[in-house]
């Protein structure tokens, strides 16, 4: 059975191999001291604020459920995009779905966050926010996938336009899901 931090693993998989893509290099620039490798379970979980147990199992549950595939190379875990893509767009918000709680502050999401405020705005005057105590900005509050994600997306700003990509599909309206999904497959191929 999928969680939630599965998509946030695979969405952290397709951020680290769009920074190889983007770089040039074989390994992406995380950040992380030199012959760490960023796929492995230990560095995965450090940076998604998961434990490596966690990981672990949410890559078995990626791999048996075909949304995550071995690289027959390097025998790192990757995302199947064309896979992912589809039940993001098509599956996610029934699955997971998003229910707006209560005015706090926290992390942007959806429409509000950066890869979405340019190009599409909210009917609404209300942001989406992920809860987290050391952002400012005030709206209504939107559980993440994982507790962790607004802690990640701090560092990841290629896993939050993700993830934000996602709130918007699972909470927008009509237009805004379409708009996202577009934005969403672009990005994952």
């Amino acid at each position: 059975m999928m969680k939630g931090q599965d998509i946030v693993v695979l969405l952290k998989l397709a951020s680290l191999d769009d920074d190889i893509k983007d770089s040039g290099h074989d390994f992406p620039s995380t950040g992380l001291a030199a012959g760490v490798d960023p796929y492995s379970v230990r560095a995965l979980g450090a940076a998604l604020r998961i434990s490596k147990t966690e990981i672990s199992a949410s890559l078995k549950r990626s791999i048996a459920s075909g949304l995550a595939i071995k690289d027959r190379k390097t025998g790192r875990p990757k995302p199947s995009r064309h896979h992912l893509r589809e039940f993001i767009i098509h599956g996610l918000k029934f699955v997971f779905p998003a229910k707006p709680g209560a005015m706090q502050s926290g992390l942007p999401t959806a429409c509000a966050a950066p890869v979405l405020r340019e190009s599409l705005h909210s009917a609404g005057s209300l942001i989406y926010i992920w809860p987290y105590a050391p952002a400012k900005e005030m709206g209504q509050s939107v559980d993440p996938l994982f507790k962790s994600v607004p802690e990640a997306c701090e560092t990841d700003s290629r896993l939050y336009a993700y993830l934000a990509l996602v709130d918007a599909i699972r909470i927008g309206n009509q237009r805004e899901s379409m708009h996202a999904a577009d934005l969403l497959a672009q990005r994952l191929g």
